[in-house]
């Protein structure tokens, strides 16, 4: 089993896109049992709050409900139970390595980094780009199904 958790600086937009989108990938294509998905903040700054309104309804047009979620900040015991730790930016990986003090175990990774092209997803927190964010994800996810031997 894949256990994955994205992360992103509040765990309101980008990262529960890619949770929720990446459990819809796999439950359309037969693969949801060989994978544990979930997503968290680096920041305490949203915890307990829900997925912002945009990027909810981003997902509702795609027909997927992400209803139920609540922000939550990562931690060190997330670095141990989880395979992969996969975020949108590099100041999301300086804070990840913050708190986990480090990748040891090389778990760490930008979701845009499994595409061959690197870079990173724009926050529509700032940008406003709520459509340019879920097609940045969608590639990603995509590219990191592939590199985990799934044909996509």
């Amino acid at each position: 089993m894949y256990k994955i958790l994205f992360i992103c600086h509040g765990n309101i937009c980008r990262s529960p896109m890619a949770e929720f989108m990446l459990k819809k990938l796999v439950t359309d294509n037969g693969i949801s049992e060989q994978f544990e998905i979930a997503s968290a903040a680096v920041s305490r700054e949203e915890l307990g709050n829900p997925v912002y309104p945009p990027a909810e309804s981003i997902l509702r047009s795609m027909d997927i409900d992400c209803s139920g979620k609540y922000a939550r900040q990562m931690t060190v015991k997330d670095y141990e139970y989880f395979d992969y730790l996969i975020c949108m930016d590099n100041s999301n990986m300086r804070n990840m390595q913050r708190i986990c003090g480090g990748d040891p175990d090389g778990k760490m990774y930008r979701l845009l980094d499994f595409t061959g092209q690197g870079g990173e997803v724009s926050d529509p927190w700032y940008s406003g780009d709520f459509v340019s964010t879920r097609e940045d994800i969608d590639r990603g996810l995509k590219a990191l199904l592939r590199h985990l031997g799934f044909n996509f």
